[in-house]
């Protein structure tokens, strides 16, 4: 690797020569602050905040874009100059003037990056530059989440993620000058696009402009009512994220905690959904044998993500076909819960709320989908939340997380096993289902049940599996860009696969658009996606049982309900169907 010399801030060092100067410093241990660059997302150097001095230059240059391929060899670098610094506090006034300050109401207040900067730099509440502003209308029109143009800085991240890595670009720059703003085409709301309910725009967001939906006051209103049975189910990769919301390390296995939280927050049952994604692999396994003996509707393509399945919805109708009939592991639980745990319980349906504590916005999006409830009139599913809503909830009910012993899950829908823990992971859904197609359905003792070929973080992954004597050729993409390059690739039979798993978000559900939020200054050199699914993985390897047959409660849920996987019941309860959308 070719070296560069510096002297940055007086001190000399040797940097590689294919970085930024942001990247150089940042190498060396100095950190210089930004709003709009996310690595290889959004490298526009538009906000000016992350400016710096270099010896020679006419003016302070933008580090996020400026390599240090281009320094001349005698070349010095100040990122705490007088000039740098005054610099930085005036962009942040200017950024503020027109500024919705509503900080204390705010949801943002605390994680946002820009009131970070402010305090950091002296900004006050009120400078020079206040004058006239632009008022936007607060469009709540999705299901997801809620959009406040009064809080944009117009960084622009929002829209290099939609675009480049969901491929779905439904917001972008409309207008120009002052009156610049994030928007629809046409001005159309958030309500009336094909946008996928994603939520990976919220994540990057660095101030409150974009925010989930928050349904906590419906969950609160539940747990006071005395006619109600509140129960609630927590997704995988809740248990790897959670922490981080109370100041735990990245990837914190706080299962327990998590559980005990829960108690103390009144639910009535606290439930995981690593059962129903166990759930889901009996079906699902099932399901892909029928096909791949029948050569039906191949490649068959798992239905875990909500988000993927929008985007297909919306963007490629033609593969609905392949696209498997299983619910979700949350709409498998919530059907069961109405069904199967009603009977057992011996409660009416109607009293039952079903709570999901989720890690994606476009679950909100799913709960509202009841054309295949499995109790006619009753959703599956009453609200969903994501991983930060259930941490305001805490939070607000002065609930000590760090300090709470662990505690176990109930039953009938207790532990499920380490293959419903990696669904939250790309690869995951796969991987669990391999195992037990090969094992239950197929007879065939795999050399190991940790099948390296479908793990990682790349966009896209291929493998093959001979599976006594039969080859199964598998694909797994994550992000709706890298599905859509893989989808396109299968049409022009350029590719073969049997089996292909899609994650919406990128890295999967431990990357979803409902996880805890993590600054730019962390986003662009921490793996987020790599640390919380190397948790999953070993929590995985912790469990007692890893395989999804092998789970008792799963066991009697067959015996004593479904009968087998795909029965009569089982697809009355626990598959679905799809709508072809418009684009437009």
């Amino acid at each position: 690797m070719e070296l560069k010399n510096l002297k940055i801030n007086g001190k000399e060092y040797s940097v590689p020569n294919d970085m930024t100067i942001l990247e150089a410093c940042r190498h060396v241990g100095v950190y210089i602050p930004t709003l709009c660059w996310l690595k290889d997302i959004n490298e526009i150097g538009a906000c000016r905040i992350c400016v710096v001095e270099v010896k020679g230059a006419r003016s302070l240059v933008a580090s996020c874009v400026y390599p240090v391929s281009e320094l001349r060899p005698d070349s010095e670098i100040f990122t705490n100059s007088p000039a740098v610094i005054e610099s930085r506090k005036t962009t942040l006034q200017l950024i503020l003037s027109n500024h919705e300050r509503r900080c204390l109401s705010c949801v943002r207040s605390g994680s946002c990056e820009l009131q970070t900067l402010c305090n950091e730099y002296g900004v006050e509440d009120e400078g020079k530059f206040d004058g006239a502003n632009n008022t936007y209308e607060i469009d709540a029109t999705a299901t997801h989440m809620v959009r406040n143009n009064n809080k944009c800085i117009l960084c622009r991240r929002c829209s290099a993620v939609c675009s480049k890595i969901q491929s779905v670009a439904v917001i972008g720059p409309n207008e120009r000058g002052f009156k610049t703003h994030i928007g629809c085409a046409f001005e159309a709301d958030l309500g009336d696009v094909a946008c996928v309910s994603c939520g990976q725009c919220i994540n990057v967001c660095p101030t409150g402009a974009l925010t989930e939906r928050d349904d906590t006051d419906k969950v609160f209103a539940a747990l006071n009512d005395p006619s109600k049975h509140v129960i609630v189910q927590t997704a995988p990769s809740i248990r790897v994220a959670l922490g981080e919301e109370f100041g735990m390390p990245i990837g914190s296995i706080v299962t327990g905690k998590m559980v005990a939280a829960l108690k103390r927050l009144g639910f009535d049952g606290v439930f995981d959904t690593n059962f129903s994604a166990d759930l889901t692999i009996m079906e699902e396994a099932n399901e892909f044998v029928e096909r791949f003996t029948k050569k039906e509707n191949l490649p068959l393509i798992t239905s875990c993500s909500p988000g993927w399945i929008k985007y297909c919805e919306h963007y490629h109708p033609d593969m609905i076909p392949n696209l498997s009939t299983c619910k979700s592991p949350q709409g498998m639980f919530g059907a069961s819960a109405k069904t199967y745990y009603a009977e057992k319980m011996g409660i009416d349906p109607k009293d039952i709320v079903v709570v999901s504590v989720m890690p994606c916005t476009a679950k909100k999006f799913e709960a509202e989908r009841v054309d295949h409830s499995a109790v006619k009139g009753l959703p599956d599913i009453d609200v969903a939340i994501t991983t930060r809503e259930l941490a305001r909830m805490i939070k607000k009910c002065g609930i000590m997380f760090t300090a709470l012993p662990d505690e176990q899950f109930d039953k009938p829908f207790g532990l499920g096993s380490g293959a419903g823990t990696i669904f939250g992971a790309t690869g995951g859904v796969m991987e669990a289902a391999l195992r037990t197609a090969a094992i239950k359905y197929l007879g065939v003792e795999l050399p190991s049940i940790e099948l390296n070929q479908v793990r990682g973080v790349d966009g896209i992954k291929e493998a093959e599996f001979n599976l006594g004597g039969t080859v199964v050729r598998v694909a797994v993409a994550s992000g709706l860009a890298n599905a859509n390059k893989l989808l396109k690739m299968v049409k022009s039979g350029e590719k073969t696969y049997d089996f292909i798993e899609i994650m919406a978000c990128p890295g999967g559900c431990v990357n979803g658009g409902g996880q805890p939020i993590q600054p730019a200054s962390v986003r662009n050199f921490v793996d987020l996606r790599a640390v919380r699914a190397a948790a999953l993985y070993e929590d995985d390897r912790q469990l007692p049982v890893r395989l999804s047959h092998e789970n008792e409660d799963i066991k009697a849920i067959y015996d004593e309900y479904f009968g087998k996987p795909g029965s009569h019941r089982a697809h009355e309860v626990l598959h679905t169907g799809y709508t072809v959308r418009s684009r437009y």
